[in-house]
């Protein structure tokens, strides 16, 4: 059976936004992270060690709103959560962490102008910009719940 288009565009939006990271220098630790939880897009990192949670938002030009108005606070808990699952099962290093949002216009499969809105959740989505203390999850849903 044949993809579903949108399913299609939202890959190339994924694949055209992990070759951007990585000409930024990041490093792409994983893709499509999977979990009872939810999806991840990208999971990548810094040089900094600034860990970061990206979720791709990809759409046809002319849309009325902005692919970031897609992250509602019922996706933002989904990545949240699956942040906490992550880092609590790869015991990744990381600085901090970050969730980062990237708007993809798909014009054609080649041609796309992809925007990235760093840190879209807040100043590192906690007051003192890190992830590592041991109420991980409720301080985060805390801030945003």
């Amino acid at each position: 059976m044949a993809m579903p288009e949108n399913l299609k565009t939202g890959l190339r939006g994924e694949q055209l936004v992990a070759r951007e990271l990585i000409k930024r220098g990041y490093e792409i630790v994983s893709a499509n992270y999977r979990t009872r939880l939810g999806e991840t897009d990208i999971i990548a990192q810094t040089k900094e060690g600034v860990l970061c949670f990206v979720e791709v938002k990809t759409r046809a030009p002319g849309g009325e709103f902005p692919p970031s108005d897609a992250v509602d606070r019922e996706k933002r808990a989904r990545l949240i959560n699956n942040a906490a699952a992550f880092i609590k099962y790869t015991k990744i290093e990381y600085s901090r962490v970050r969730f980062d949002i990237a708007e993809v216009i798909l014009y054609d499969l080649f041609t796309a102008d992809i925007n990235i809105i760093e840190d879209a959740f807040g100043q590192g989505a906690l007051p003192d910009g890190t992830f590592k203390g041991k109420n991980f999850l409720s301080e985060l849903k805390n801030k945003f719940f």
